[in-house]
């Protein structure tokens, strides 16, 4: 949906509203109110613990997001076999 786009959303009588496609591949809302009454909406994607690190770790999410423009763009190259790592114990 745009963000350019007002709808308008009626309560039900439990005070819920239906967020519909605006929620599709949200987790989660933030809600700030402000000092004039306004709600906003922030949505959140959750990530599992065992991947927050790479979020907390800027060197290594910096690595990653080029590694991934590289792969995008075709900028890649075969580095062989790696199968008799498969068993190794890691650090």
């Amino acid at each position: 949906m745009a963000a350019s786009q007002a709808h308008t959303v009626r309560p039900d009588s439990k005070g819920r509203i239906t967020l519909g496609a605006y929620a599709r591949g949200v987790s989660s809302y933030r809600i700030h109110q402000e000092k004039d009454g306004r709600l906003i909406l922030e949505p959140y994607k959750e990530i599992p613990a065992r991947e927050a690190w790479l979020f907390e770790n800027d060197a290594a999410l910096t690595k990653v997001r080029k590694g991934l423009k590289d792969a995008a763009a075709g900028k890649v190259s075969k580095r062989g076999d790696f199968s008799k790592f498969a068993d190794a114990e890691t650090d």
